[in-house]
This record gives C-alpha cells, sequence and structure tokens, in this order.
C-alpha cells in the first residue's frame, strides 16, 4: 500500500488566531467553510478544537463516499490534526503568520491508497479531487474572515 497525499494551501488576508478559531470551531466555524461534497455534518463530543469528535460523509465523487469520524488534537500551535477513526486518513490544517494580518493556511490529507490497478488510479486523481474541495473551502475560509 502507497501512502496518498493531497495538499494545498492559500494566503488569507486576516490574523492567524482569527483564521485558527474559524477553523477549530466545529460547531459554527466549520460547517460555514464546507462545500457541496459534505453531509451528515455532526459535532459528537467537544466543538472547539482538540477534544472534538466530529462526523461527515465526504462525496469525493459520484461514487466514492467516504463516512469519517474523526478525532481532533492540537499538537503544536496553529496546528489542528483530524484523525480518521474508520480509515488510514489524517489530515493536518496549519495556520502561520505570512506578514503583516495575513496568514498561511495550509491543508494536508494523508491515507493508506488501495494496491494494484485501483491504487494507481487513486494516487493519479484523488489528490487532485481532494484538492479541489480544499481550494473550495480554503476560500470559504478567506471570504469568511477577511476584513
Amino acid at each position: 500500500m502507497a501512502q496518498v497525499e493531497a495538499t494545498t494551501e492559500r494566503i488569507i488576508a486576516a490574523d492567524p488566531e482569527t483564521v485558527f478559531d474559524m477553523l477549530a470551531d466545529y460547531r459554527a466555524g466549520r460547517p460555514a467553510l464546507l462545500t457541496e461534497h459534505f453531509s451528515e455534518y455532526e459535532v459528537r463530543e467537544g466543538g472547539d478544537g482538540a477534544g472534538t469528535l466530529v462526523h461527515w460523509k465526504l462525496q469525493a465523487t459520484s461514487k466514492r463516499v467516504r463516512d469519517c469520524l474523526l478525532e481532533v488534537t492540537e499538537p503544536t500551535d496553529g496546528q489542528l490534526v483530524e484523525k480518521d477513526r474508520n480509515s488510514s486518513m489524517v489530515t493536518t490544517w496549519t495556520v502561520t503568520p505570512a506578514g503583516e494580518g495575513r496568514s498561511k493556511a495550509v491543508v494536508s490529507t494523508v491515507w493508506n491508497g488501495a494496491s494494484g490497478i485501483g491504487g494507481f488510479f487513486e494516487r493519479t486523481f484523488a489528490p487532485k479531487g481532494l484538492g479541489r474541495i480544499y481550494d473550495a473551502m480554503l476560500a470559504n475560509l478567506a471570504a469568511k474572515t477577511e476584513k
């Protein structure tokens, strides 16, 4: 099994604390960022950063739906890690300063891909599809946090 990774980033004209707080708020902030690819969103425990347990279904393609139950940790300042209890998928959101009143938001997801021909297609196409979803989420994040 090869590891598959999808990463995207965006510079946002808002301070890092504002951007991070929006991402870490799983009750009101995060739902406002989601695209049509997400359904059945539910905070099951916590709701603010570390200690949150959140569920959603991610429909990356018309045929591929992933049922996600994510445990959230904050290993370092400005970083949220979402580990899926239902798979090997781990998503890391990192927010760092990018100059006066600006932030760099990076989202990266890794998981153990399938083997064989299915794995080839997964490694080839999944990162691009997930990247488009994350680009839209980061655009929503910028729209909600920029002044």
